[in-house]
């Protein structure tokens, strides 16, 4: 063996190791893992929502006034509507399965799910994949509970963001509470308090 390579040899494994991660099926799983552990380090924890300045506590009765027809289908194909969840703080996040920051932050978000009171609270998830079957495949793969929905038609604002994954937060009547564009953990006692908190 040639002194160079001796000497080199461990920078060349590490060059080689990362060139196989980052041209393979392998870059996905592993940046969405090491984000996952940047995640965990608590540095990127999601600000609780508050109740925008002016907005009542009541919220108007009837659904075709929520600011917010947004066409949807469920994970199933079924048409609906983010109207429908007029009365409710809804969490809206957009993500994909190709998305390694949206994958890190996942975990966080079914935790978040799974502690929030459903009957105050709506967790809207939106996937960008423009193959249903791939996120269908991933939730089932890992096991998420979470309500997943397809867009049924262009984003508009507030939910027409330049960069995934982000989440939008809506009070009761619609008006935006809170944004957040790139990853960060929300299963944390102090945002799903603000949630739940927004909602009475």
């Amino acid at each position: 063996m040639p002194t160079w390579l001796r000497q080199n040899r461990g920078e060349i494994f590490f060059f080689a190791a990362f060139a196989v991660v980052m041209t393979t099926g392998l870059r996905q799983p592993v940046l969405s893992t090491l984000q996952r552990g940047l995640l965990a380090t608590g540095l990127w924890r999601a600000t609780p929502p508050t109740r925008p300045a002016a907005v009542p506590v009541q919220f108007a009765s009837e659904r075709r006034d929520y600011p917010h027809p947004l066409p949807l289908y469920t994970l199933d194909g079924r048409p609906t509507n983010l109207r429908r969840f007029a009365g409710k703080v809804v969490l809206v996040n957009l993500w994909a399965s190709w998305c390694p920051p949206c994958l890190a932050e996942m975990p966080g978000l079914q935790g978040l799910y799974q502690k929030t009171d459903t009957a105050k609270v709506a967790f809207v998830l939106i996937s960008l994949d423009a193959n249903p079957n791939k996120a269908r495949a991933l939730l089932k793969r890992r096991g998420y509970t979470m309500p997943v929905y397809f867009p049924a038609a262009p984003l508009p604002a507030p939910f027409d963001s330049p960069s995934i994954p982000s989440t939008i937060v809506l009070t009761p009547s619609g008006q935006l509470a809170d944004r957040h564009d790139g990853m960060a953990d929300y299963d944390t006692p102090e945002f799903r308090t603000a949630l739940e908190k927004l909602a009475n």
